[in-house]
């Protein structure tokens, strides 16, 4: 089938709630068999999620409270690109530093997901940084508890395997890159 053929019009749209962070909107669409309904989305836009290696290939990662599961959560740093961000890439330095006080050597792209398309807009843009050194000034926004420390990457592995490691975001990004890291090294 093509594109055409399950695509929908948006008749209207519209900001139903906002808040610091997202915005919820709601649209009057026309579906391709001419019903008209309404669909809510959750406008959140793009993020960098960083996958940080030290110059000792130890894994930077952050602890956070999360107040919606109310509970401390275990992950990579990420972060929403900002109106002055180039493009992903340069997010990543400044979002590695604000939360991590570590400044990456280099960057390179892993990959970019859509990870909740049938409610959300956000796209999460994968990045490996390495020869990362605890250099930058920490400058964390007003609503984030966070505690930095460095792991390694067997050990998110493990953690992901064991069911201990609970942010999707960190999840997919150390499975990513554990998959085709050991693609790689199988096939030299």
């Amino acid at each position: 089938m093509s594109e055409d053929t399950l695509a929908w019009e948006t008749i209207d749209s519209g900001t139903a709630y906002t808040c610091e962070g997202f915005d919820v909107i709601t649209e009057a669409v026309e579906l391709p068999d001419g019903t008209e309904t309404t669909f809510d989305y959750l406008a959140e836009g793009e993020s960098v999620v960083v996958l940080p290696f030290t110059r000792d290939g130890d894994v930077v990662v952050i602890e956070e409270w999360r107040q919606a599961i109310r509970r401390v959560n275990y992950g990579l740093p990420a972060g929403s690109l900002e109106s002055d961000d180039d493009d992903p890439a340069t997010a990543v330095e400044r979002e590695l530093g604000e939360e991590t006080g570590y400044e990456p050597g280099t960057v390179e792209h892993l990959t970019t997901v859509e990870p909740a398309n049938g409610f959300s807009d956000a796209v999460f843009h994968y990045f490996l940084a390495t020869d990362c050194t605890p250099t930058a000034d920490r400058n964390l926004d007003y609503n984030e508890s966070i505690a930095v420390e460095t792991t390694t990457f067997d050990a998110l592995v493990e953690a992901a395997r064991e069911d201990e490691l609970r942010d999707g975001r960190t999840m997919l990004g150390v499975l990513y890159y554990a998959l085709f890291e050991g693609v790689a090294e199988r096939n030299p």
